[in-house]
């Protein structure tokens, strides 16, 4: 008899197929409590659970007795509470690898449209303002031989570093909890303080998981030892950043500019003095948001579920000390 999971994401069809291979699957459009209720049989009696975006805390594993593993089609995994899981000895899966090249375009392409003001001078042309000669007020700033500090050195900033230094010139600094030899013998990337990053970095990219520990790590006095002329960049997490602190610090001309693709509260309020600001570029957490690494990370996570209710947990999982 197929163990029997929980799908709370749709799939492209040949992936929903190979989940349908190994397991009696459900398929539910969310994990709210009313439709827990409503499939209450599927949810006692699921081993697996896969899906992304929905809350997994204490009060859906009580819901769920047999649950040995979850995977998330996400890097990150802040919506679950892994503490909860290891207590139940549920494993818990994600996809870090296949999105790390993607999300490395996405901060690119945030670091160049906020300092080439692509947005904002896109839309005066659509609005008819290009009628001659564009002069200062059209301006943007260099962003090739500019100084690029990325807090948090993992995949995807080792990925951003290469993009900075061999496309655009770039000195490289970082801070990261541990040094990175790799980075500093292929970018020749500097290893800092956080506070020296700040101070020196022309452009500085954000790309840290949230924890207790990182929540609201920037606030007012970061934003305060950052160049008046500094571009921001958020594409982590935005709980990361206190964002009445950086609305003020663009506000007050502390900083340059943000480029930001995540947000405190998502999806962005539409009254968010963020929207309101020519200077920031604001986008819908397209971070992974391709149609090639959408189904790639979706392949991994049904693999992951595959391997994980078979014992196989030798890659892509969380709490692999639980296993066994």
């Amino acid at each position: 008899m197929k163990p029997s999971v929980i799908l709370y994401k749709a799939l492209p069809d040949d992936l929903l197929q190979r989940l349908n291979d190994h397991f009696t699957v459900t398929r539910v459009p969310n994990l709210h409590p009313e439709t827990v209720q409503q499939h209450a049989e599927a949810f006692a009696n699921a081993e697996g659970l896969l899906g992304s975006s929905e809350t997994v805390d204490t009060a859906l594993l009580e819901k769920m007795p047999k649950l040995r593993a979850t995977s998330t089609i996400s890097v990150g995994y802040d919506n679950f509470d892994v503490e909860a899981l290891n207590a139940r000895r549920v494993l818990l899966m994600h996809t870090p690898t296949v999105l790390t090249e993607t999300v490395a375009d996405t901060l690119m392409t945030l670091v160049l449209s906020s300092a080439r003001r692509v947005v904002e001078v896109a839309e005066r042309v659509k609005a008819g303002e290009w009628k001659q000669g564009i002069g200062p007020d059209w301006f943007g700033i260099d962003v090739h031989h500019k100084t690029l500090g990325i807090v948090g050195m993992g995949r995807i900033g080792m990925a951003l570093a290469q993009r900075a230094h061999f496309g655009f010139n770039m000195p490289i600094l970082y801070n990261a909890r541990r040094h990175h030899p790799q980075a500093e013998e292929r970018f020749n990337a500097r290893y800092c303080d956080l506070n020296t990053l700040l101070e020196e970095a022309d452009f500085v990219c954000l790309i840290l998981p949230l924890s207790e520990e990182t929540h609201h790590l920037f606030g007012a006095e970061q934003f305060a030892r950052m160049k008046s002329s500094a571009i921001f960049i958020n594409a982590g997490r935005g709980p990361v950043v206190d964002e009445k602190a950086l609305i003020a610090a663009l506000q007050n001309g502390e900083i340059h500019a943000a480029g930001l693709d995540v947000f405190e509260q998502e999806p962005l309020p539409v009254d968010s003095p963020l929207l309101k600001l020519p200077n920031v570029v604001a986008l819908p957490h397209i971070g992974s948001a391709t149609h090639e690494t959408r189904y790639n990370m979706a392949a991994c996570a049904v693999d992951n579920l595959i391997d994980a209710l078979k014992g196989n947990v030798e890659k892509n999982c969380v709490n692999p000390q639980i296993a066994g």
